[in-house]
């Protein structure tokens, strides 16, 4: 079977790293477009890619990764380029107040013909409609509200499923897993977190006893954890974001609360446990993000850590899909929006994550949903939710 164009990049990056010299381009078994990444007389010159999303803020945990491994692409790209791909970094710091002003930015910068983001639902829904009139084509890494794409934008596209998969699938979890009877479902209203638990609420029917509502950046959770505890729920989902979850479930725990702490993808950071401390042991976390130990993502999380000294976080190889794709159309010359769009929607090859192909609302054609759990004050693997 052929190998893609980023697959090639990946173990020319390995190698390198190893201290080896490759004596030869390498072609793939059609002799067609994959050789050694960017050195194709016909790639495009002149041209960005950019990350939308948080570099800093109070979420700024959850967009390091993400920058990472877009950055590691263009890295792996550009290492024989002959003409380098420029990356710029967008800080919206999660934010949907900010997003629309610097989305208006990213499309006035006429070098821009990809982006990487943006990385949440809320910033996502407050820039898409200003990226689609400007016909910048966005792969999000990580945003998952599921009315994303019902709003018509061409530009469109995500690497993961969204929270229509996820939520049920935590439901699932916790109603076959964890053998749940009483659940308390607790939200930060934001666009991405009072999504997800309206979903999950949904999905669980009778079992859930009741719910709240939470602000982000609120801090001082007494009224809520009060309201969970009288409800005698052996099991509270919390939909939004690690650094109100690393409090919320402290401040559960100290006031008695015995059973299981079940949160989503916005919370797979190592902030939550540094938030939380001890109160963090037992959490189960979902995602739609492949596990670093997953043979798969194997290459690339090997070229992750030689560049950047540690193991990939939560959606580092969603973002070097994500970015691999705008890659592989500059290495065939695409220097224009309007064809770079075409080559995203028409985009149908193995990634590091999933198979990569998106349908016409943007939504990824492969989708997959796992478990993981704190242990040892780690947030580790624990099983692919069916």
């Amino acid at each position: 079977m052929t190998r893609s164009k980023k697959h090639v990049r990946a173990l020319a990056a390995l190698i390198a790293t190893a201290g080896l010299t490759l004596s030869a381009c390498g072609t793939t078994d059609d002799g067609g477009d994959g050789g050694g990444g960017g050195g194709s007389d016909s790639a495009a010159c002149d041209v960005t890619l950019a990350f939308f999303g948080p570099q800093t803020g109070p979420a700024a945990g959850l967009g390091e990764p993400i920058i990472n491994g877009a950055q590691l692409a263009i890295d792996q790209y550009n290492e024989d380029a002959d003409c380098e791909v420029g990356f710029d970094k967008i800080d919206s710091q999660g934010s949907p107040d900010q997003a629309p002003s610097l989305a208006t930015e990213a499309v006035g910068n006429d070098a821009i013909i990809g982006v990487v983001g943006p990385a949440f639902s809320g910033e996502s829904a407050a820039a898409g409609p200003i990226f689609a009139e400007g016909g910048l084509p966005t792969i999000s890494p990580s945003a998952t509200n599921p009315t994303l794409a019902e709003n018509g934008w061409d530009t469109f596209h995500r690497a993961l499923g969204n929270d229509a998969t996820q939520g049920p699938a935590a439901a699932k979890y916790i109603r076959d897993t964890i053998k749940a009877k009483a659940i308390f479902v607790i939200d930060d209203a934001s666009e991405y977190g009072a999504g997800l638990a309206g979903i999950v609420q949904d999905e669980l029917g009778d079992m859930v006893v009741d719910s709240d509502t939470i602000q982000v950046g609120q801090t001082d959770f007494s009224a809520t954890v009060t309201k969970a505890n009288s409800s005698k729920a052996d099991t509270v989902f919390f939909g939004g974001y690690y650094a109100e979850a690393g409090l919320l479930v402290r401040q559960l725990r100290e006031a008695g609360f015995k059973g299981t702490f079940v949160v989503a993808d916005g919370v797979k950071d190592p902030g939550y446990i540094e938030a939380a401390r001890d109160a963090a042991e037992g959490t189960i976390v979902t995602c739609p993000c492949i596990p670093a130990e997953d043979p798969a993502v194997t290459e690339f999380a090997d070229a992750y850590e030689a560049e950047f000294g540690g193991p990939p976080g939560t959606y580092a190889a969603e973002a070097y899909d994500s970015a691999n794709i705008f890659l592989d159309g500059i290495e065939e010359g695409i220097s224009t929006r309007e064809d770079m769009l075409e080559f995203v929607n028409n985009y149908d090859e193995a990634g590091v994550t999933k198979q990569l192909k998106f349908d016409e609302t943007g939504e990824p054609a492969d989708v997959h949903v796992y478990a993981y759990k704190v242990e040892g004050g780690e947030i580790v693997s624990d099983q692919e939710i069916s």
